[in-house]
């Protein structure tokens, strides 16, 4: 395995955070605004530049230019303008020599003349406006050359910096990169780079050039940080070990962390999932006297509601209403996602009373949530209540309303009722959006029905709705669940050639397709293809490798990049370890398994049920039951409840060494302790009893 192309993953550390209170540090990529503004440019075709020239002036008023105030001159720019449009105009990354000449035609000689006491920050304002619009950063580029040719302007890293940001809004990154090389970085210089790498998504760029930053002796401030921050949250969501790394940096940086950054930080973990991260730094923010963001708060809650911690997500609402704000429509919806997804129908029903009662208008997302809560009761005839009441309400039910409709059915399994909803959506007058497409192809997809699931791609298409990266990603991963790995390889290439560049999870999904073929060289390419896009590798990208190569029997891959993960700092997740040890567990390396044990415990993880059961079947496998049986006492001495699996793979382990009159005790034992049996034990206990009657056989 080639293990360089994984970059070092970036470690955590969450219990021990603390904050120091050391000086700030900052660097301003640009000034405050100038009072003067630039008088607009005008082409001179005729060529004669005295006229011109003599209209650098001061203001309108006509005064000399000593006894006039700095911030009331105005210059006029056009004929230097007008000179560069009609002399070859550089690329960023052309060899236009940047020293002195040594000799100058007489036009050239004149404006070097005349804009010599044009001071520096009038250049400045000059360049910005130039570099706003993508057709004119060229011009941009010529005046910063033609004034460093004539050493008109001292603060060139200003210039220069002002240069990469306008590139890297224009998404072009590259020719920042070469404009860059042109000269030593200094902070300026450094700070608009990571910007521009930050705002076109490609994040392990800006975190180099922050290291790289470091080495030169210049401390990143907290402009880089928020940049970047919300660059992950944008791109990395899911994966929260990139921001920990991140606040490791800012931690050992001594960088005092502001309001914004604070509130990027706090956001960036809730979208990600981490709902306790989230909370202590929400915790921190009001602890430094700081007060969160609205939207800072609403994603907190947001990121509690979709972990169903309904309650606490009620908790953060209260305070928010007692910290004098007026929850909106948006603060109750997320709030009542909380309890739609932890089924507690009653607790959603009297937030949409609280809601109404409070003077606040249930829109078509708080309809969507409560159809999708009755949905999920069963209560279809309630469900259609609430879709006739929001009508009566001239809330006209959109593509949200009936996508919940459609996931409420995907859900119990119930694929083809789709068709009906579709049906009663047209007649509604609501026209599918890309959202509900998706749902509808994943419907098909989970249900095995993938020539309707391609039919609705297609008919999604047809109707003029581009697919985003989750159509891609759900239409591909349906091909692989399934084994059809050709389909799915075919779309991931017509992905990219119809001009989407694949995220962390398209990769994820095809790292697994190619590790399921044993297709090692394309899973090496694609973790080159991954670091190429600057797509950091998350924890599932390594629980996917671990488990492709441990499934494989390709042991030594799957320690390896366990290895890389700690060797960055990252603890591996229980996730990783379960992974490897059911793949021991299938090849009956029992040894193995318990060392996977320890060293999981090592790490500070605590072996979950599902690790043991998988250590129970590599017992079993391997034709040890009576440490199978260990395992089980274990359990019961560490207060983990053992579950249907669990018995069941006893159960089997006994069948393997033919002590079939000891299965119905354990068949016993699992009734006992609360466990309803399933069909698989039902049969393992058909299968000993059926075993132990042909052995009574005289």
């Amino acid at each position: 395995m080639n293990l360089h192309l994984l970059p070092p993953p970036l470690p955590t550390r969450c219990s021990s955070i603390h904050i120091t209170s050391p000086t700030l540090r900052r660097h301003f990529i640009f000034p405050p605004p100038f009072p003067t503004t630039t008088q607009a440019a005008s082409t001179n075709t005729s060529g004669d530049i005295s006229s011109p020239l003599a209209s650098v002036h001061s203001s309108e008023d006509e005064n000399d230019g000593e006894s006039t105030p700095l911030q009331n001159r105005r210059y006029d720019f056009t004929p230097l303008l007008d000179y560069l449009s009609r002399s070859s105009i550089p690329d960023s990354d052309s060899d236009f020599s940047l020293s002195s000449p040594t000799s100058l035609d007489s036009t050239e000689f004149q404006l070097a003349e005349l804009y010599r006491a044009v001071p520096a920050q009038y250049w400045h304002s000059l360049l910005k406006s130039l570099s706003s619009s993508p057709s004119s950063i060229k011009t941009a580029y010529a005046v910063v050359s033609w004034l460093q040719r004539h050493n008109l302007c001292f603060s060139y890293e200003l210039l220069y910096s002002i240069l990469i940001h306008a590139l890297g809004k224009s998404e072009k990154l590259y020719e920042a990169f070469l404009l860059s090389q042109r000269q030593t970085l200094t902070p300026l210089t450094y700070n608009a780079l990571i910007g521009a790498c930050a705002r076109n998504n490609d994040v392990e760029k800006a975190l180099n050039l922050m290291s790289r930053m470091r080495q030169d002796g210049y401390p990143p401030d907290f402009v880089n940080y928020s940049l970047v921050v919300q660059s992950i949250t944008k791109n990395n969501q899911g994966d929260s070990s990139v921001l920990v790394k991140l606040y490791e940096e800012i931690d050992d940086d001594k960088i005092e962390l502001d309001s914004q950054l604070l509130n990027d930080i706090i956001v960036g973990f809730a979208k990600a999932g981490d709902a306790d991260r989230a909370i202590w730094f929400l915790a921190m923010l009001q602890g430094n006297g700081l007060s969160p963001k609205i939207g800072t708060v609403l994603a907190v809650i947001s990121a509690l509601g979709n972990l169903g911690r309904a309650e606490e997500a009620e908790a953060v609402f209260e305070e928010l209403k007692e910290g004098g704000l007026k929850p909106r429509t948006r603060a109750y919806n997320a709030v009542l996602k909380g309890y739609v997804k932890a089924g507690a129908l009653s607790d959603a029903e009297t937030i949409v009373s609280e809601m109404e009662r409070s003077g606040i208008l249930p829109d078509d997302h708080t309809y969507g949530l409560l159809i999708d809560a009755y949905a999920n009761a069963g209560r279809w005839e309630s469900a259609r209540i609430v879709f006739k009441e929001m009508e009566a309400n001239n809330v006209q039910p959109n593509s949200f309303v009936f996508s919940r409709m459609l996931a409420s059915y995907r859900d119990q399994g119930s694929w083809e009722k789709s068709f009906q909803v579709l049906r009663e959506m047209r007649n509604s007058g609501v026209q599918p959006d890309r959202h509900f497409y998706n749902v509808m192809i994943d419907t098909f997809g989970k249900n095995n029905c993938l020539d309707h699931a391609m039919d609705a791609f297609r008919k999604m298409k047809s109707e003029g709705i581009e697919p985003d990266n989750c159509t891609w990603n759900t239409l591909i991963d349906c091909y692989c669940k399934v084994g059809r790995h050709d389909i799915a390889d075919e779309l991931f290439e017509e992905m990219q050639e119809s001009g989407y560049l694949p995220c962390i999870t398209t990769y994820n999904i095809m790292l697994n397709s190619y590790g399921e073929q044993e297709s090692w060289d394309e899973v090496r390419d694609l973790l080159g293809k991954m670091q190429n896009q600057g797509l950091l590798p998350n924890v599932v990208t390594y629980t996917t490798l671990i488990d492709i190569y441990g499934q494989s029997g390709r042991f030594k891959d799957a320690i390896d990049c366990l290895e890389v993960l700690k060797g960055g700092g990252l603890k591996p997740s229980p996730t990783m370890y379960n992974a490897l040890i059911n793949a021991y567990a299938q090849r009956g390396l029992s040894d193995q398994a318990v060392n996977a044990i320890r060293l999981m415990r090592a790490d500070g993880l605590k072996p979950s049920i599902l690790a043991l059961n998988s250590l129970i079947n590599a017992f079993g496998e391997d034709r040890r039951d009576a440490e199978a049986f260990a395992v089980l006492q274990y359990m019961k001495e560490n207060d983990l409840k053992p579950d249907v699996v669990t018995y069941t793979t006893l159960m089997k382990a006994l069948i393997r060494v033919e002590k079939y009159d000891k299965v119905p005790a354990v068949y016993e034992d699992m009734i006992l302790s609360g466990c309803t049996p399933d069909g698989k034990a039902r049969s393992m206990l058909r299968s000993a009893l059926k075993y132990m009657k042909q052995m009574l056989k005289p």
